[in-house]
């Protein structure tokens, strides 16, 4: 139990961990090319701020965010590093840009040229990256469709106070076992990067692989890549080959004990009565609940580890409070640490597990718990 957490209830985020990842993608990837640290929505729920400076300490200068928020987060906590916005700036927000020198995507001349005016009368050259679909249908200039796409690329090329940088673009299924749309999205890539250089348009920094794509697409690591999941010690899915990387799990999931009754037969807990003793029973209570990220869905598939065994969550989980059945955890008692995701070295109860048994993927999971939990940082 930590005091700092101010409730009996934590995502503990193992920052060693996190800076083996580094260093194992940094192999990976080569010295030789930009190594863009995505730490949108507050590093995957691992804590951005906290992550950004492992990440400074491995010599990365380039961090990638989603929304202005997150990039202003990190300037007031001092961050002084290349930010890239992936999502698009609406245009009454360029502003925000100028004032926080954060590096846009564009997919249009006319949201570049509100760009180019913000900047301007902040005395300021923003760069941007030209946003490319090349399969993943949602921003940016359409791969196939060049002729309209070199043209408003040419007008944004002449806007006074913004600069292109480069192109960008998201893999859609670089983390399938099936690599043949990927190849697809490779190629409308190169040749999008063709027409716009053989057009007198320079590109010089084209960034377009993620973490499946590190791990498995050597040819389109480019000039610069964005890990994202792999940081935190996931894998992107159960088809990417593991043995392509080697990753420590970053963020365990706890809890302590805070009520502890022992109950008849025909007890019932929880909404809906869903768990009905059937043997005289130890019933433990954890206050953390679905509010903190912990998937409702998951109630009758959810287990826990308390004092080296595996337990099952008893009825459903609730908004704040979750109820385990202990009855076989020997001299069980209120303070007893629970493990709701991570491992005690023996028993592992993983972001994967919990996301197969509730249909999403880690990412929620890790996304989810990192939102309300207080975070305890260890080394």
């Amino acid at each position: 139990m930590y005091k700092e957490a101010i409730r009996p209830a934590w995502a503990e985020i193992n920052l060693s961990n996190f800076d083996y990842n580094v260093k194992q993608i940094r192999a990976k990837m080569g010295n030789d090319r930009e190594f863009i640290g995505v730490i949108k929505a507050d590093a995957y729920g691992h804590g951005a701020i906290q992550c950004a400076e492992v990440l400074r300490e491995n010599g990365v200068k380039t961090f990638a965010i989603a929304t202005l928020q997150e990039a202003i987060t990190l300037r007031e906590a001092g961050a002084t590093e290349r930010i890239i916005c992936l999502g698009l700036t609406p245009d009454m927000y360029v502003d925000i840009l100028a004032q926080y020198d954060i590096i846009p995507v564009v997919d249009d001349s006319r949201n570049a040229r509100a760009i180019s005016d913000a900047a301007a009368a902040r005395g300021k050259t923003i760069d941007c990256l030209i946003a490319v679909d090349t399969g993943m249908g949602r921003i940016g200039y359409l791969a196939d469709d060049l002729n309209y796409a070199v043209e408003d690329i040419r007008r944004i090329a002449v806007l006074p106070n913004i600069r292109i940088l480069g192109m960008f673009s998201h893999m859609a299924t670089a983390d399938a076992f099936d690599k043949t749309f990927s190849h697809e999205q490779e190629a409308r890539y190169n040749r999008f990067y063709d027409a716009v250089t053989q057009a007198g348009i320079p590109l010089p920094f084209r960034t377009l692989a993620n973490s499946a794509s590190i791990m498995e697409l050597p040819t389109v690591l480019f000039d610069g890549c964005r890990p994202g999941i792999i940081l935190y010690g996931q894998y992107p899915s159960h088809e990417v080959d593991k043995n392509q990387l080697s990753l420590k799990p970053v963020m365990q999931v706890k809890a302590n004990i805070v009520h502890l009754k022992y109950v008849p037969p025909g007890f019932s807990c929880g909404y809906g009565r869903k768990f009905i003793a059937n043997r005289p029973s130890a019933i433990a209570t954890v206050g953390l609940g679905y509010a903190d990220g912990y998937p409702r869905p998951y109630s009758s598939k959810a287990r826990v580890i308390v004092n080296g065994q595996i337990c099952n969550v008893a009825g459903n989980i609730c908004m704040d409070q979750f109820m385990v059945d202990v009855t076989d955890v020997p001299g069980v008692k209120v303070g007893d640490e629970v493990i709701v995701m991570g491992t005690d070295g023996v028993n592992t109860i993983s972001a994967d597990d919990i996301a197969d048994a509730t249909g999403t993927i880690n990412y929620e999971i890790t996304c989810a718990f990192g939102q309300r939990l207080p975070k305890v940082f260890v080394k």
